[in-house]
């Protein structure tokens, strides 16, 4: 069975555990290593087990805690050129096993992971779409401001979506972030909101996506019950239920306890 646990979720920083046949992989590693290694044993999920550290991008809330985690854990981490060579050059890749994604991804035996481009404010920026032992797939797509037809087709047919719900745009314009990093967030290169994030979900229900969970949360510009309910809401307009038609999950920022399916 494939198992899928958010360790950390937002601004404060981000981790996500993936695992199948006794093996896991991280998708990033935004917190300390202590701390990541502290809820993966809340998870009962032994960092022996992990086996590869994947990376999105470069911004602090996904890296802070790769150099160390990667070295003390012995295992590879995989980033796209364009991360690598900020992770090399900002020194975030010293003493650990730094490798270039292979363009048709990377075979882990029980699990392979293939990367696709998102649109974000970085180096070169991805998300991963990850195929477990029992022929399960999770997808992950955060920090993007807008979904390309390369995500939407990576999404598609997932059994588990994770996706960015950053942002409530009434109360991203509305707040203190001063107007810049306002423009900045809600462009194309910045983050998704809770109503573009909304849009995708009845197009992935339908290609046959039965769990979702809305990640990445900012703690000034949203409400988990907000992202929630417009996700709701514009699923229902499909006639979808939830429940009966998808499972709808919100990663808190200190994450969101392990799904097995």
């Amino acid at each position: 069975m494939a198992r899928f646990c958010s360790l950390y979720s937002g601004s404060s920083g981000n981790s996500v555990a993936i695992g199948c046949g006794g093996k896991y992989i991280l998708i990033d590693a935004g917190q300390s290593a202590k701390k990541i290694k502290e809820r993966l044993s809340q998870e009962d999920i032994d960092p022996a087990d992990i086996c590869a550290i994947f990376v999105t991008h470069e911004h602090s809330d996904h890296i802070s805690g790769v150099r160390v985690l990667a070295s003390s854990l012995k295992v590879p981490v995989y980033a796209t050129e364009g991360t690598a060579t900020y992770l090399e050059n900002a020194g975030h890749a010293r003493n650990t096993d730094l490798r270039i994604l292979p363009r048709d991804g990377v075979d882990l035996g029980e699990m392979g992971v293939t990367f696709f481009p998102t649109s974000h404010d970085a180096a070169e920026s991805c998300g991963f779409s990850v195929r477990c032992c029992d022929g399960r797939t999770i997808a992950l797509a955060t920090d993007t401001g807008v979904i390309t037809p390369d995500i939407h087709a990576a999404l598609e047919g997932a059994d588990l979506v994770y996706i960015e719900s950053n942002h409530d745009e009434s109360m991203l314009f509305a707040g203190r972030y001063p107007y810049p990093l306002k423009k900045r967030i809600a462009s194309g290169k910045g983050h998704l909101s809770n109503d573009a994030c909304a849009a995708e979900l009845p197009l992935l229900a339908r290609s046959g996506a039965t769990r979702f969970v809305l990640g990445h949360l900012s703690a000034e510009n949203n409400m988990p019950l907000l992202a929630r309910q417009t996700a709701v809401c514009e699923l229902g307009k499909y006639g979808l239920r939830e429940g009966a038609d998808y499972l709808l999950s919100v990663a808190a920022p200190d994450g969101l306890k392990s799904m097995v399916f």
